[in-house]
């Protein structure tokens, strides 16, 4: 090997810790769905009170011989910031004992917003799997690697895999429960409309949040129609069963909350004008709102864009989709007839995008 000075050692090092930081970060991502599928959160919220390492072995109903590794598992999970450790006095000595943090609060099953269906749908084996075959896709000519691994594409899985429909719909309610919170401080938004039509709006989470804060406002949920069969909407709130490719009923405002990213620009195009055509009779006073990723590297911190573009990996393997920085979204709107837009960076990953015709 050639000779190298200290700085140049030290470089080097460094670039290794790098390297290996990233070779294993799926480690995380695993032992994650290791504690929720063990149940750990929960049985630390039940617990009421922080729980030492012996008790969670006790309540996990471990062999003791393992109770090192859960230690282990449960170093790097405080680590990685989901859980937290405290000091504790038991018997006249103190020992540690394990507490939640606000991320992993997210993952309790009795409590609304509830993530834990998400972690464990994106690390499904299926999808997993399909990280492997990126490099013999790009040489391919299926549409996504999930399609290259699987024969079928994401959407098809879903819907032949009733458990894990189950697990996207839950995962797209909580999701629209923690919009729902920013969204009932959202008044200016809604000001002289009459009417919203949320496409794509499932179960009504979101529209439900929207019809109970702002009662003049008669609010629509688009969805397929297996998806709204069975709802019951309210004296504001009703459910319309249909295809966003083919129309969008009339309404003042059309709502697209994480709809567009699923897409390619020409699909995004046709759901962008359909809702178009759906506001037109509001003339200049509609407009089409749009809660999505906007990717902004200069001037976001490392850890959000980070997420943003690990999302934007995960719509391309899975789906086709994309998450957008704002000249991309421009481009969408100006293609699809809309003269002009406004981006409030409100909901923490994603962003409010007003469309106007």
């Amino acid at each position: 090997m050639d000779s190298i000075n200290g700085n140049e050692a030290s470089e080097l090092l460094q670039a290794q810790t790098h390297l290996y930081k990233h070779m294993f970060n799926f480690i995380s991502s695993m032992s994650l769905k290791c504690a929720i599928h063990l149940g750990i959160p929960d049985i630390i919220h039940k617990h009421g009170q922080p729980i030492s390492l012996p008790e969670l072995v006790s309540v996990l109903q471990i062999d003791p011989t393992k109770t090192g590794h859960v230690d282990r598992l449960m170093r790097l999970l405080v680590h990685d910031g989901f859980f937290a450790k405290t000091h504790v006095h038991d018997e006249s000595k103190e020992q540690e004992a394990y507490v939640l943090t606000t991320p992993s609060k997210l993952l309790l099953k009795d409590k609304d917003p509830c993530f834990s269906s998400f972690v464990q749908a994106m690390l499904d084996p299926k999808i997993f799997i399909s990280w492997h075959s990126m490099g013999d896709w790009l040489g391919g000519k299926e549409l996504t690697p999930f399609e290259f691994s699987d024969g079928r594409d994401f959407w098809d899985w879903i819907n032949q895999n009733p458990e894990h429909r189950k697990q996207f719909d839950e995962t797209m309610d909580s999701d629209s429960k923690v919009i729902s919170l920013a969204l009932k401080d959202c008044k200016s938004v809604f000001e002289g409309l009459s009417s919203l039509l949320d496409v794509g709006g499932g179960t009504g989470t979101v529209a439900k949040t929207i019809s109970e804060a702002f009662p003049h406002l008669k609010c629509t949920v688009l969805d397929l129609p297996n998806v709204v069969a069975n709802l019951t909407g309210s004296e504001n709130l009703n459910f319309v069963g249909g295809d966003m490719f083919q129309a969008i009923p009339p309404a003042d405002a059309v709502l697209l909350k994480w709809i567009l990213h699923d897409w390619d620009d020409d699909e995004c195009i046709k759901i962008l004008k359909n809702s178009k055509e759906a506001i037109s009779s509001k003339g200049e006073g509609g407009k089409v709102i749009i809660i999505d990723i906007v990717i902004n590297e200069k001037t976001e911190d490392h850890e959000l864009t980070a997420a943003k573009l690990y999302f934007d990996m995960n719509m391309m393997v899975a789906c086709n989709g994309q998450e957008r920085n704002e000249k991309q979204w421009e481009k969408l709107l100006l293609e699809a007839g809309f003269r002009n837009y406004k981006i409030t960076p409100i909901f923490g990953l994603k962003s409010l995008i007003e469309a106007y015709p």
